[in-house]
């Protein structure tokens, strides 16, 4: 009897779905490699070099034999009391046995959603999101419920919605901001509002926070269980040095969590794949322990070339987009445009919108699709002003051709 592979793939695994984001980056790399004049706005990455004490740290624990062992499945310690330590949750310190180590903040998220859900367990989504976010919900056996927001929104959930959504089996909430792929920000009241509305209801929050040093001109970072320290005990947040600190090669995240979650989630990891590499996290303690002088740098640069895209963005005919409040993406509104013919094809989404901006123009960016918002895009501005100035124009004349 002939087994066929594809059939025998688990029904779990096989209703993910693949990254979209990391598919229009290999796309546009390899468009790249084959010589071809490619401005990637698809990357969710800093552009910059990790900072040089930090590598200098990974290149001493590599040389270092207590590095070359296993260590703690949770983080090796001093890393776990780094991170306890730039980390506040209901107003108090945070002991560093709430601390897990992960490859990056996506283990981190999928572990969350493990050791938190059981089947049928509903958790609210609140849209545009990040690409991933619905796949270990679905792994865990819990639903995602989206939440639907736009551009006269302000792209932000609201408490209304919020509770028109709830049910019975209405276990989390997942709350980020600065938002990937909006850039958008929450204000200090809003996130106080949502937070109180979860309290009242015993709704967990899993809060994303891995952009919360990036953020521009009068908007602050808000972090929920701060500003709603009642609301600790039922809140997991998830963070990582990746945008931070220019590491995303380096996969090292984390997750902060009442102590009984943490030890379920170690526990977890410690049969998925043990400790996290010891010359990354030594590179991630570095970078806690350096200061943010680095940091200010990138998201200096980071502002001042959003401004640029914006602006740029901004005088397109037809196309509406928000300044760009944290993070680094604009995403823009092109409902205008779609339904149009474009460099002679016909464009019924944003997905279409895409390959002919990739195609033609030579410009990469992430249909709205991906992250259940058609009719939009993302574009990352984590690239060189130069470039940003060519794509953009790049993509003005595409639009602005029959």
């Amino acid at each position: 009897m002939t087994i066929d592979p594809a059939a025998a793939i688990s029904r779990r695994v096989a209703a993910i779905s693949p990254s979209a984001t990391l598919a229009v980056d290999a796309k546009a790399k390899a468009l790249k490699a084959a010589g071809e004049p490619v401005i990637g706005f698809g990357a969710g990455e800093p552009d910059f070099a990790t900072p040089d004490h930090i590598v200098a740290a990974a290149i001493a624990a590599a040389a270092d034999p207590a590095t070359h062992r296993y260590s703690p499945a949770a983080g090796l310690p001093a890393l776990r009391s780094a991170i306890a330590g730039v980390t506040m949750v209901g107003g108090a310190e945070v002991d560093p046995a709430q601390v897990v180590v992960t490859n990056g903040g996506k283990h981190a998220i999928y572990n969350a959603m493990a050791v938190l859900l059981n089947p049928g367990d509903e958790v609210l989504l609140p849209a545009p999101y990040w690409t991933t976010y619905p796949e270990p919900i679905a792994l865990a056996g819990g639903v995602p419920v989206v939440l639907p927001t736009d551009v006269a929104a302000g792209f932000k959930v609201t408490v209304d919605q919020l509770e028109a959504a709830r049910t019975p089996a209405t276990k989390a909430l997942v709350f980020v901001s600065p938002s990937n792929p909006t850039g958008v920000v929450y204000t200090h009241d809003e996130t106080v509002a949502i937070g109180h509305w979860a309290l009242e209801h015993g709704i967990w929050v899993i809060t994303d926070e891995i952009y919360e040093h990036l953020v521009f001109g009068s908007h602050t970072f808000t972090s929920m269980p701060v500003v709603v320290p009642e609301l600790a005990g039922q809140t997991i947040i998830v963070n990582g040095v990746a945008k931070t600190f220019a590491m995303t090669g380096w996969r090292v995240g984390w997750l902060v969590a009442p102590k009984v979650m943490a030890s379920a989630a170690a526990n977890l990891q410690s049969h998925q794949t043990s400790n996290v590499c010891n010359i990354a996290q030594r590179a991630a303690l570095a970078a806690l322990e350096g200061g943010l002088d680095d940091v200010e740098r990138m998201r200096g640069a980071f502002e001042r070339r959003g401004q640029l895209m914006w602006s740029m963005l901004s005088g397109i005919d037809g196309v509406t987009c928000l300044e760009p409040q944290g993070a680094f993406y604009c995403f823009p509104d092109m409902r205008a445009h779609v339904g149009r013919t474009i460099a002679g094809r016909r464009v019924d989404s944003t997905v279409d919108l895409a390959d002919v901006a990739l195609e033609v123009a030579k410009v990469a960016v992430v249909p709205g699709e991906a992250f259940d918002a058609p009719g939009y895009v993302r574009m990352s501005f984590a690239l060189a002003d130069d470039d940003i100035a060519e794509g953009v124009q790049r993509f003005a004349e595409l639009l602005g051709g029959d």
